[in-house]
């Protein structure tokens, strides 16, 4: 078993991700948003699954300094925003085979170690 998580190093929840999969010796392949944000395709698999306003963290301080609040995009104006603004996506983006969360899952993350232990 293998995940990839999607965020930044200073993000609580992404640390705590990180820590759960680290804790079941599960392989994790990390994307830091630092050094590389995501493409508007691999946003489209969580949007596909949540829709695009799940993505959006309402409560970062770079979506207030942007004034995000104020706007009305369309989808795919969003997922364009994102890839420019990666630092406005909830966090952490997880995704394991064709299976994705958006911030803290760990009910759903038990759900998949245990898939993969069958």
């Amino acid at each position: 078993m293998e995940v990839q998580i999607f965020g930044t190093n200073k993000s609580t929840n992404t640390k705590k991700a990180l820590r759960f999969f680290s804790e079941r010796r599960i392989k994790v392949h990390f994307v830091d948003f630092n050094d590389r944000p995501p493409s508007k395709g691999e946003l489209q698999r969580f949007a596909q699954k949540f829709g695009v306003t799940a993505l959006i963290d309402k409560s970062a301080r770079r979506y207030a300094d942007l004034g995000l609040g104020a706007v009305r995009y369309d989808d795919s104006r969003w997922l364009d925003k994102l890839t420019e603004e990666p630092f406005v996506i909830q966090q952490p983006l997880v995704r394991w085979q064709h299976k994705v969360t958006i911030g803290l899952a760990d009910a759903e993350w038990k759900a998949w170690v245990e898939a993969a232990k069958t």
